[in-house]
């Protein structure tokens, strides 16, 4: 017997579409800054709450930071591996993606140093941090390891995407990086909401040449 599937759309595109043009109709993404605007709309469609963006903060110039740093092949580092799968849209031949979170080194230095794999992980980004383009999506820890690095000397990425996610860590870790100073160029989901789908939401904007917003 042939079930009747009712009506709901089923073409990509249109779904896309209609999607950001209900976005579009229930924020005032105008109150954002021009290259922004993608970034705030690709967020809100990864999670469904438009109210997100009233806990957005960003540097000045953070997206055309990263749409550059992208453009000239800069390294992408993350934290999770659903952070690297989330990315949709192909990265610049010249810069690779990079999670470091299953290497071996990795989980013999967690249990060394007594920390989070998470955290591990970020030690092995230095020799790729300088101008890269970091994406937290997952591990407060993660974001407060790169942190303890940055104020050892390490070299300074181009661009933070910080939205870990959770009730332990999460808010602090994202108020730290927007308060570090020398200023990192971030892009930041305060709060405790975030995640993997949400950072790779990010990426998938900055690295998309056709404005959305």
């Amino acid at each position: 017997m042939r079930r009747d599937q009712g009506s709901y759309l089923r073409d990509p595109a249109a779904i896309y579409r209609e999607s950001f043009a209900a976005i579009r109709r229930e924020v005032a993404l105008d109150r954002l800054p021009e290259d922004l605007r993608p970034v705030a709309l690709r967020l809100i469609h990864a999670c469904g709450m438009p109210d997100i963006v009233g806990d957005l903060a960003w540097t000045a110039d953070a997206a055309g930071s990263g749409r550059a740093a992208l453009r000239a092949g800069a390294p992408i580092l993350v934290d999770a591996t659903m952070v690297q799968a989330g990315i949709r849209r192909s990265p610049p031949p010249d810069s690779p993606i990079l999670c470091t979170l299953n290497d071996e080194v990795t989980t013999t230095r967690a249990a060394a140093c007594a920390t989070t794999r998470s955290a591990a992980a970020v030690d092995g980004w230095c020799s790729r941090l300088e101008g890269a383009v970091v994406a937290i999506g997952n591990a407060p820890t993660a974001l407060f390891r790169l942190l303890e690095l940055l104020a050892d000397g390490a070299p300074r990425p181009a661009l933070v995407l910080g939205f870990p996610v959770g009730f332990i860590g999460a808010a602090e870790a994202k108020d730290a990086l927007i308060a570090y100073r020398p200023q990192v160029a971030h892009i930041v989901l305060r709060g405790r909401r975030g995640g993997s789908a949400m950072a790779a939401a990010a990426l998938n904007a900055l690295l998309d040449d056709d404005s959305l917003a």
